[in-house]
């Protein structure tokens, strides 16, 4: 009887020493393939990593009150829209950069320009969409990520830049932005107020505002096709139905539009650690 309970225990032992064989070997299988699918996913992640840069240096600033464009006006000794452009070009993962500027100013930055293989030009259109269109048209990829940037927006920060490219790369689409702190009210005439919109609602949109190219081209497109007026870039995505996130960002990334904009940015500069440069000639 002894010998019967014996030979049972065995055959049960290797039973389950079988089994811990076969579901080891599973085991070790699916760590294999999840492994194997992480550095795939890495991978594709890393090779996503590069972005084009479209910088808007066209306009003509007529509410600066200068007697040149505002993105020429020095800012702490350096020209605006150089102080902007040093912010994208400090980037490793931005791989083009494409300058929106007329042609007659060009030469002026030209050392500038072709000590770096990553910018090319583009000409300004008559209005900001048929600028921003032309600059997309030099970019190659409809895959590549394109950050739009305005040149008058000098103070945005590398930390805002890549938590919109993070964004947008999760939602297709994203726009930096801040809360509004004002109360905002609507009218028809402007000597009546029509109501006051719920704050809460509303946000401020800077740049950059990110996207896939050929998302882009297709937005663009579309507005052309049906003669709509946009005011910013994401707005030809929310033409086409689809959502654009909103990434938040700082309140010091101003748009420098008059005088008093330019001493408020040239304080924010110097409270970042910055100095004036003494290169700028005009």
């Amino acid at each position: 009887m002894n010998s019967l309970y014996y030979c049972i225990f065995i055959i049960i032992s290797f039973i389950f020493i079988i089994n811990g064989l076969y579901h080891s070997h599973k085991l070790i299988n699916k760590n294999h393939i999840s492994t194997t699918l992480s550095t795939s996913l890495f991978s594709t992640i890393s090779n996503d990593q590069n972005v084009a840069v479209v910088l808007l240096a066209g306009g003509k600033g007529k509410r600066m009150k200068s007697n040149m464009p505002k993105q020429f006006l020095p800012l702490l000794g350096r020209e605006v829209f150089l102080r902007s452009l040093d912010i994208f070009r400090s980037m490793e993962e931005i791989t083009k950069i494409v300058i929106v500027l007329d042609q007659s100013y060009r030469n002026e930055y030209a050392q500038i320009i072709n000590s770096d293989s990553r910018i090319s030009w583009a000409d300004p259109g008559v209005e900001r969409q048929d600028s921003v269109f032309n600059g997309l048209s030099e970019i190659n990829g409809d895959d590549t990520l394109v950050a739009i940037h305005d040149a008058a927006r000098p103070l945005v920060t590398i930390d805002e830049i890549r938590r919109c490219i993070s964004d947008a790369r999760s939602h297709g689409a994203a726009v930096l932005g801040v809360p509004c702190k004002a109360t905002i009210k609507e009218t028809e005439n402007g000597s009546f107020i029509l109501r006051t919109i719920p704050r809460v609602r509303l946000w401020e949109v800077h740049t950059p505002q990110i996207a896939r190219r050929g998302l882009f081209m297709r937005g663009f497109n579309k507005v052309k096709e049906e003669n709509l007026e946009v005011t910013d870039d994401v707005s030809v995505i929310e033409a086409l139905g689809l959502p654009v996130k909103l990434t938040l960002g700082e309140y010091t990334n101003i748009k420098l539009t008059t005088p008093d904009d330019l001493q408020i940015a040239e304080q924010i500069l110097r409270e970042r650690g910055y100095e004036y440069d003494k290169a700028y000639v005009k």
